[in-house]
Order: structure tokens, then C-alpha cells, then sequence
């Protein structure tokens, strides 16, 4: 049976760390990086008498992840024990949400694919609720055993969980990079991977086309790139249906992926809510957001992506894609509207050719990020400014770019005059090189008059590199046709 007969039905579960400075339950540092056990409280390993106290931060985040997706922020929300034996859970549960989350619906708009074949999608959400995270269990240069490092242990976290509307691999990777660049952009989250702070669970199924019940679903955990969120989910899609071509039967489980192998393997079978046998926490007061502290955290939140997308394409003339593009990070739309500014919004079009083109190809060239650019928007607004006044050509502008790039100048104007690359207008000294290339490409020029246009564009360029890149391209075309009797 083809792969086509099948369909995939995915929804994530992303465990968003949020950035406060102390854990959600007590004062002790959320820092990475720490000596092991050393950022443990007696509230995180829960010693006897002590009592958790929820971190203001913590909630302010939840709201302001709510509102930015269009959801509802309860007025009322419960902190559940989660009951269930890890090693590095301390003390026997954790403490999450389970029937009255912080955060109910939403929806996020994905963009999924390039060029012509990319399509808009609508991920609804499902709910977001605090938890406290879990220590963390170390295999390495233990003589054969394992560690226990509590250090993350109590670390607060926003569990946001879509509902199961994906049905690729491509989909899920978009969804998951929209709410990574969602939740650094409402800074709520730094979003380092490497460090955990934003890890991916994937439930997966497969049903035939046309089915309208759920396959049985496994669960890929923790995964930390989304390269890994991609590959996974892959290989369990396939495992999955060629499993039930082979007369199987999908059993639900948690499984863990390989990076090495590129395969999913299974840790244990699925547990269900009623496993972990949820109760409210007889330590926490329920929690009481009112309208007026809602109102105080929308008043405080940056324009939104969407927003900020609209108001590129009505205010600057920009198209759909390019304010896509402009808009998938803070730090890009930040440093394109800093560019704007400094050059004006005449020029918008041109700086964002220049943003999303040469700086963004040398920033992945050099694999930085651009708030490490060694090009400025006010340098870059330079740059562009001087292409539109005529000073120099966009070949020109390329060699430019490149001594900002390297530090040989500290504006376009320094560059241009340091290295004598200001574009050549006068009409006479273009004339002048133009007669000197047609008398000594009199077979071009012949070609031209026979009909062949490549030969035109041969002698433009024999001009252009006479004039040392330096002659205005537009003045060339003009008075060589003149001449040419064109």
C-alpha cells in the first residue's frame, strides 16, 4: 500500500522555560550552567515544613503567552500534584495543572514550505498551564552509574499543548519554529535548545485517508532540535504504517529518539492521566487572575508579529512574502526597522532586499545571528541611501558592504571615499569609454547589428569594466544604444 493511502495526524506538547530569575515555587536561581545541587532549596527537594510560594513572573508570562495567541486567560486556575516515582524527581510529584490550565485555546498561523508551493495553516491550541520542571539525570563519568543534578528541579515552565491539526513532518517543524520565535519574541523565553530551554514532545498517529477516528498514537520525547523534530517524526510515520502493513498492531508508548540512528525506540508504554492520579494541591491556593492584571500585561506586550506584518505591507508597500520574512524573529524585524528608520520609508523595498539578501547570506556564512552583524542598520541605511542617490552602482554597493563587513570603514560614505568607488555619471567621460570599446569590439558590434541582443549586453560589459565597475549601468545602456543607433 502506497504512503499516500495513509494519513498523519500529529499535535506537539512544547515545555517553554520561562526566563524569571528564581524557580516557580521558591527563591533559588534558575541559572544554567551551575555545579551540580548547587541551586537546590529546601522547597525544590522538598524537605519537611517547608511550603511552595508561587513566582509573580511565572504567572505574568502565562498571561502574556495567552494574549498573544488569542486565547482565554482563566480567571481561575488549580495546581495539581502529578503523582508518579522518577529518580530525579525529589519529592514523589510534580506540581502542574491538569483541569483548570492558565491558558485555554488559541491559535497559531504557520507558513509552511517556500515559493509557490507554501501555504498558510491554522494550528489551533488546545492549553497552556504552569508546571515546575524536573532535575536532570547524568550517565557520563559516573563509574557506571547515574547522578541526580536537582539543580533545574522546580525551573518553571509553560507546557503548551496544540491540538492533534498537523499532518507532516514539514507542518510540525513550522508550527514548532512560529512558537519558538512567538515566545522570544513576547520574551518569555530564551528559546536556547541546547540548553532546554524549549524541548518538543510529538504525538503521532497514522490513520487510512478518508478515516475519521484516531490511529493510536506514540509519543516522541524531548526533542531538542528541529532537525530531530523533523527526522523523527519521519521515521515513526513510516515505522508506524509499515508496522500495520505487516499485520501489527500500534501500541501506545512513550519512545525516545536516536540521533545516531535516526530511529525511535521505546521506553515505556503510555501512561494516562488517571495513572498519575491528579489531585489539587493542598499547599496552593488557587490561583486568581483579575481583569485589571490582565489589562496591566496587554498594556505592556510589544506589537505582535501579525501586526507588525500588516502594518509592513499597508505603511512601507512591502509583499506578503517579504514581511513574512521580516517578521519570523524580533531580532530581524528589529534590525530591518532600525535600517527604515535611519533611511527613510522611501527607501523600505531596498532594505529589505538588502536584510533578507547579502546581510542575511553573509550572516549565515559567518553562522551568526544578526544582533551579532558587524553591519549596523545606520551603516546598512547608508549603504542603501548612497544606491539610490546614484553615488555608486549595486555592484559597487556589493564591494561596499563588504569593508563595512570587514571594519575598513565606519560608514558607506567613508568607504566610498577612502577607496575612490563613487559612481561615474559624467555623460562625456561615458562616452568617451564607450567609443574606445566599440573601435576595439568591431565584431560585437557587428553581431549586434545582425541581430544578436547577447552581443549588446557583451559590450555594456566590456564598458562596465573599463569604467572600473564605477560607470552609472543606467547612463551605459542609455548612450551606447545612442550610438549604436539602437
Amino acid at each position: 500500500m502506497s504512503r499516500t493511502d495513509w494519513e498523519v495526524v500529529i499535535g506537539l506538547e512544547v515545555h517553554a522555560q520561562l526566563n524569571t530569575a528564581s524557580k516557580i515555587f521558591s527563591g533559588a536561581s534558575t541559572a544554567f550552567g551551575a555545579e551540580p545541587n548547587v541551586q537546590a532549596s529546601a522547597v525544590d527537594i522538598a524537605l519537611p515544613g517547608v511550603l511552595p510560594v508561587l513566582n509573580r513572573g511565572a504567572v505574568e508570562r502565562a498571561i502574556r503567552f495567552g494574549l498573544a495567541i488569542g486565547a482565554h486567560v482563566a480567571d481561575k486556575s488549580v495546581f495539581a500534584r502529578k503523582n508518579y516515582f522518577y529518580p530525579d524527581l525529589p519529592k514523589g510529584y510534580q506540581i502542574s495543572q491538569m483541569d483548570l490550565p492558565v491558558v485555554v485555546g488559541g491559535a497559531i498561523t504557520i507558513r509552511v514550505g517556500e515559493g509557490e508551493q507554501a501555504y498558510e495553516k491554522t494550528v489551533r491550541l488546545t492549553r497552556a498551564h504552569l508546571e515546575e520542571d524536573a532535575g536532570k539525570s547524568l550517565h557520563e563519568d559516573f563509574h557506571g552509574m547515574t547522578g541526580i543534578d536537582l539543580n533545574r528541579a522546580g525551573t518553571p515552565l509553560l507546557e503548551i499543548v496544540s491540538e492533534p491539526d498537523m499532518r507532516s513532518s514539514a507542518e510540525a517543524v513550522a508550527y514548532a519554529r512560529a512558537l519558538h520565535a512567538l515566545v522570544r519574541w513576547i520574551d518569555i523565553c530564551d528559546g536556547n535548545m541546547q540548553e532546554g530551554s524549549f524541548r518538543c514532545d510529538a504525538n503521532v498517529s497514522v490513520r487510512k485517508k478518508g478515516a475519521t477516528e484516531f490511529g493510536t498514537r506514540r509519543e516522541i520525547k524531548n526533542l531538542n532540535s528541529f532537525r530531530f523534530l523533523q527526522q523523527a517524526i519521519d521515521y515513526e510515520v513510516q515505522w508506524q504504517i509499515d508496522t500495520i502493513e505487516d499485520g501489527g498492531r500500534i501500541q501506545q508508548a512513550t519512545v525516545l529518539f536516536d540521533p545516531d540512528t535516526g530511529e525511535t525506540r521505546m521506553m515505556r508504554s503510555k501512561e494516562d492521566a488517571h495513572d498519575y492520579r491528579y489531585f489539587p494541591d493542598p499547599d496552593l491556593l488557587p490561583l486568581m487572575i483579575s481583569d485589571e492584571w490582565k489589562a496591566r500585561v496587554q498594556a505592556a506586550m510589544p506589537e505582535l508579529p501579525g501586526a507588525m506584518k500588516a502594518r509592513f505591507m499597508d505603511a512601507w508597500g512591502l509583499s506578503a512574502y517579504d514581511a513574512t520574512t521580516l517578521t519570523a524573529s524580533k531580532e530581524v524585524a528589529d534590525f530591518y526597522q532600525a535600517t527604515v528608520s535611519a533611511a527613510g520609508a522611501a527607501l523600505a523595498k531596498p532594505c529589505a532586499n538588502w536584510v533578507m539578501g547579502d546581510l542575511a547570506a553573509r550572516l549565515n556564512k559567518a553562522e551568526l545571528d544578526i544582533g551579532a552583524s558587524p553591519v549596523s542598520p545606520a551603516q546598512l541605511a547608508g549603504l542603501v541611501a548612497r544606491i539610490a542617490d546614484n553615488t555608486i552602482s549595486n555592484a559597487i554597493a556589493k564591494k561596499v558592504f563588504e569593508a563595512l563587513w570587514n571594519g575598513e570603514g565606519t560608514t558607506a560614505d567613508e568607504v566610498i571615499d577612502k577607496q575612490g568607488l563613487k559612481q561615474v555619471t559624467d555623460t562625456g567621460a561615458i562616452e568617451a569609454m564607450i567609443d574606445e570599446v566599440l573601435a576595439a569590439n568591431q565584431k560585437s558590434v557587428d553581431e549586434f547589428r545582425a541581430g544578436k541582443e547577447k552581443a549588446f549586453n557583451a559590450l555594456v560589459g566590456q564598458v562596465m569594466k573599463a569604467s572600473k565597475g564605477k560607470a552609472s549601468p543606467a547612463q551605459v545602456n542609455e548612450l551606447l544604444k545612442k550610438k549604436l543607433g539602437a
